[in-house]
């Protein structure tokens, strides 16, 4: 049996996580909304210009129903070595951010997180389905299917007219 594992979730919202201080989020809470879902690390390369840019990002759509769910992860050269609590509290002072920071989790591998699976599932990559680095971003419509995933490299507001399409705002 290969490490391949077979996703019955037809959407996002059927998915519970972990916040940064350990309880259960019902990601249904977040149903009806346009979500822009981050694996982030705070002492990776990116993330200056990423957080900068979701932050903004947040600002500007957040009354339009966009939800940022940013989910830390150690798993690129150890790039986020905190705890959860220290990742959000990293992001929330030095970047104001005010989407949430849910707990830390891994991406690929057999223990990636399930709404990890489920999303890769949805929308392989450039070179298939694993995550190559922090800041791979998939945006999901509001049934919680994934409609885009971009690559670490492309900054959040390069795909700021793909969220306004999703949001259906001018």
């Amino acid at each position: 049996m290969g490490a391949s594992q077979s996703i019955t979730e037809n959407c996002i919202h059927e998915f519970t996580v972990k916040d940064a201080r350990g309880k259960d989020v019902n990601l249904n809470a977040y149903r009806g909304k346009v979500l822009l879902v981050i694996n982030v690390a705070s002492k990776c390369g990116f993330a200056d210009a990423n957080y900068t840019q979701l932050t903004q990002l947040y600002t500007r759509y957040k009354s339009n129903g966009l939800e940022i769910l940013a989910f830390p992860c150690n798993q690129f050269l150890k790039k986020e070595p905190g705890t959860s609590q220290e990742a959000q509290e990293f992001v929330c002072t030095r970047y104001k951010a005010e989407y949430p920071i849910f707990g830390k989790i891994r991406v690929n591998g057999s223990d990636a997180a399930p709404v990890y699976k489920f999303l890769k599932a949805q929308k392989s990559g450039f070179l298939g389905p694993r995550i190559k680095w922090n800041f791979t971003k998939f945006l999901v419509d509001e049934e919680g299917r994934v409609i885009q995933r971009y690559s670490p490299t492309t900054k959040p507001l390069a795909i700021e007219n793909d969220i306004k399409k999703a949001l259906r705002v001018a």
